[in-house]
């Protein structure tokens, strides 16, 4: 290694910390850009195929074919929030109107053993503490009025600020889908002209394999949700409680690993609110998680690897890690966001810093 190749990878490093920082700093602007790049992925089949459309010696502008097919994907976004989001509010008045006293009440024979046994483990005196009243505390401070109003206005909040954002993601996504390959101009523009070939190559491998990614993000989860669904169904749930339950571990399980975790604990929770009829509290959780127990280790032993590790072709160890150190530095949104920026990382790698053993070894079967 001679010193040109040194100050090569120390130049490279310093641009890349300072288009990192750009990333953070504009991120919302980035996540715009990014979403609106992926849906432009997802339409672009739809826009080849409707400017391919002639009434006569009339053809279908690009525009026009570009207009439609955003038209379609809100469509299919709308039908979709129709579908799901009054589960969501019926559970959240649901939870406003508890009472908790008969929750715990409904409880109160597996807690009174469990505080005997928290008694003889510790020693503790009897009376010097009560786990029913704890447990009414802790639910009346997890859920009352001032939280269901706190979650509504920050729900106002989110629309509205969900409103900017729809209309900035539609307005590039439009530009996106009209004019082809707009997205990688505006990444090559970015760097010096003689490197225009390797960020295409980048760009067409990165395209590839976040698309194989997110459409089997999107089948794991789907496919988990109407599983779950079906199963609480089965055991004698409430539709709209099974849906619900279904719908949490769905959209959970995006998160890798703690993600279907907190749906899971989401889900017992919603069983004791709403044991299923005619049975206990008891026989509701144990429903519950004994059937999340056996889809996850069924989702993780059999539909993750292919698509945490295959998809975006790196070792599930290597992919963990990855996750891990995510999450530590970022949380749930870096845990979220932990494989689609490796993915990126790994290609611009290869692309640029090919000549060191590390990249290529973390980069060889891209």
């Amino acid at each position: 290694m001679n010193a040109q190749t040194i100050w090569k990878f120390l130049a490279g490093a310093a641009v890349t910390a300072v288009a990192l920082f750009l990333l953070w700093y504009f991120s919302s602007i980035v996540i715009y850009i990014l979403v609106s790049a992926v849906l432009a992925v997802m339409g672009r089949p739809l826009v080849r195929r409707l400017s391919q459309v002639r009434i006569r010696h009339w053809q279908l502008p690009r525009p026009l074919a570009a207009l439609l097919t955003l038209m379609v994907i809100w469509t299919i976004a709308a039908v979709v929030g129709m579908l799901f989001l009054p589960l969501v509010f019926d559970k959240v008045y649901e939870f406003s109107n508890l009472d908790f006293a008969a929750v715990v009440s409904n409880i109160e024979e597996p807690v009174a053993r469990l505080q005997h046994y928290l008694s003889d483990l510790f020693a503790m005196p009897v009376g010097s503490f009560s786990l029913q009243e704890a447990l009414i505390s802790q639910l009346k401070s997890w859920i009352d009025l001032e939280s269901i109003n706190h979650l509504f206005s920050s729900i106002v909040g989110l629309l509205l600020s969900s409103a900017v954002a729809i209309f900035s993601v539609s307005f590039i996504t439009f530009f996106f889908l009209k004019e082809d390959g707009l997205f990688y101009a505006m990444v090559t523009a970015v760097f010096p002209e003689r490197y225009s070939e390797n960020i295409t190559r980048a760009l067409d491998e990165v395209t590839y394999l976040l698309s194989r990614y997110f459409r089997g993000l999107l089948t794991e989860s789907l496919l988990l949700m109407i599983a779950v669904t079906l199963t609480m169904s089965i055991f004698g749930m409430k539709v709209q409680d099974a849906a619900f339950i279904g719908l949490v571990m769905g959209v959970m399980n995006v998160v890798p690993y703690a993600g279907p975790l907190i749906g899971g604990v989401l889900s017992v929770f919603v069983g004791v609110v709403s044991p299923i009829e005619g049975q206990t509290i008891g026989y509701t959780a144990a429903v519950i998680i004994c059937s999340l127990l056996a889809l996850k280790s069924l989702d993780d032993f059999v539909l993750q690897p292919t698509l945490y590790s295959e998809r975006v072709k790196a070792h599930p160890l290597e992919v963990f890690l990855v996750i891990l150190v995510a999450g530590s530095a970022a949380g749930i949104i870096g845990m979220l966001l932990a494989i689609p920026a490796y993915t990126v990382l790994r290609v611009f790698a290869k692309e640029f810093f090919s000549q060191f053993s590390l990249v290529r070894k973390l980069t060889e079967k891209i």
